[in-house]
């Protein structure tokens, strides 16, 4: 049987042309899948978690579409200085030192809790894991070609890349992003230790470590560590080759980390298309603002998991099309809360019903949606739709439909445990049980056959002021969560 990508191929949009075009592989029936990965000295944050949530239901859809997905996300364990600079403390030494631990107990804190932060959003594991300290080798190695081509050069122990070089040898800098180099060197300020720099818009790929700088190893130039661009060239060449389908990230990292990937990455390869597709997800804004460490607005993904279940974390974070800015609130998580509530109810109504796996998903709307850009919110839309006509169908249809509701679920990373257990977590919490509103709606029910309707009333309004919501429809009463 042909692979579901022949009959029902994707398309995306293409940050380096700003157009959505028809996803072609390198290899056909393969894809090549990168996605920057976190750097770990702090908790994971709400930016990172749209981020990698994002990227995993790709994953998912391009594994169901047939392809044989390699993905690739990567840790950065050293190398990433303050503020993004070329000069300062590595990010995770400073919180060593503030926290008085060796640099990778820092490390090995954080990647273990942002490990437990993807498994309770219901994020697969990708294919390759690799760390930036597990690469020093491909990286010196990659500055040497570099460097032996003539698009680099040495000062005083680092290794910068030549933009001005680069550029009036046929290179492009700024292609991804937009930005003129005339315009980044006029606009750029020279800072303490810059002076080495042949020009304000030339990146590190190594830089010589100060006698203060406890993360440095040896390498031809100096004892020193890796320019943070440069990490993500190196692990991308070793587990990817030189030119893949797919890069991905926030829209962030489009300037500077994503131009100079370009640049490095080209010129180490002869010119060589370095990324087919580039996708970036859209940013998180909080009351109506960038969600930014400046603005001092940043949302830890541990404090919201205090108060609401991974899923429905996940659910919001899909409620808008990845490439869009998404407005962040109590009130979106509190949406998807009673949204999962609904449709975990409906599968406890036909929680008896065994569903029959559909033959094909090709014909149902969430499907053409996710084949444009992966459209999320449709497909959302979509599973409300058919948990609705599921529990007004009957018989074989009611299978079929339950059948269809939970393979569009399962594309999108949803529904994935029992009503049952759904409805536990809210138990935990406090809540009122199922059994407990089951019984107090089977009251109600009496109430009205005995046209005590004063009763009946009461009855709604305790549920209500429980949090639950009761609605009477021809086909009989169902509730759902506040």
């Amino acid at each position: 049987m042909d692979p579901l990508y022949s009959k029902y191929p994707i398309v995306i949009e293409n940050t380096l042309t700003g157009k959505k075009e028809a996803f072609i592989p390198v290899s056909d029936g393969s894809v090549g899948m990168y996605v920057c990965g976190p750097t770990v000295y702090s908790d994971v944050h709400l930016g990172n978690a749209r981020t990698f949530t994002s990227y995993d239901f790709m994953f998912r859809y391009f594994r169901h579409l047939g392809y044989q997905v390699r993905y690739v996300r990567n840790i950065t364990d050293a190398g990433h200085l303050e503020n993004d600079a070329e000069e300062g403390e590595d990010k995770i030494a400073k919180k060593a030192r503030m926290e008085q631990l060796e640099p990778m107990e820092i490390v090995q804190r954080y990647t273990v809790d942002f490990h437990k932060v993807m498994e309770k959003l219901n994020a697969l594991p990708p294919s390759i894991e690799p760390t930036a300290t597990g690469h020093i080798v491909e990286q010196i190695q990659m500055i040497k070609t570099i460097l032996e081509k003539g698009w680099a050069y040495q000062s005083n122990g680092s290794v910068y890349f030549d933009v001005e070089n680069y550029n009036l040898k046929g290179g492009d800098y700024g292609v991804l992003s937009g930005r003129k180099l005339e315009e980044l060197q006029a606009g750029t300020r020279v800072l303490d230790g810059q002076e080495e720099k042949r020009n304000p818009a030339d990146f590190a790929l190594w830089k010589k470590a100060s006698p203060a700088h406890i993360m440095r190893w040896p390498s031809p130039w100096s004892d020193g560590f890796p320019g943070w661009h440069l990490e993500c060239s190196a692990m991308i060449e070793t587990h990817l080759g030189e030119t893949i389908d797919i890069h991905g990230g926030g829209r962030d990292l489009v300037f500077p980390h994503h131009e100079n990937e370009v640049a490095q990455s080209q010129c180490a390869h002869d010119g060589k298309l370095f990324v087919r597709y580039w996708m970036h997800n859209g940013y998180i804004n909080i009351d109506g603002e960038k969600m930014s460490k400046s603005l001092g607005n940043f949302k830890m993904v541990r404090d919201l998991l205090d108060h609401y279940a991974g899923e429905t974390l996940r659910f919001a974070l899909l409620s808008a099309q990845y490439r869009s800015e998404l407005s962040f609130s109590v009130d979106l998580l509190d949406q998807a809360k009673s949204a999962l509530d609904t449709l975990y109810g409906a599968l406890k109504q036909v929680e008896d019903i065994v569903a029959v796996p559909p033959a094909s998903l090709s014909e149902q709307p969430a499907y053409t949606a996710l084949l444009d850009d992966l459209n999320t919110p449709i497909a959302i839309r979509e599973l409300h739709a058919l948990a609705k006509s599921m529990t007004q169908a009957s018989g074989s249809e009611q299978a079929e439909l339950k059948g269809q509701l939970l393979a569009c679920a399962e594309l999108l990373g949803l529904l994935q445990q029992s009503p049952g257990d759904w409805f536990q977590q809210a138990v935990s919490a406090g809540a009122m049980s199922v059994e407990q509103i089951e019984s107090l709606m089977a009251a109600r029910q009496q109430a009205k056959i005995d046209k005590n309707y004063a009763g009946a009333d009461e009855i709604r309004a305790e549920l209500l002021s429980a949090g639950v919501v009761l609605e009477d429809s021809r086909e009989g009463t169902t509730w759902r969560r506040e």
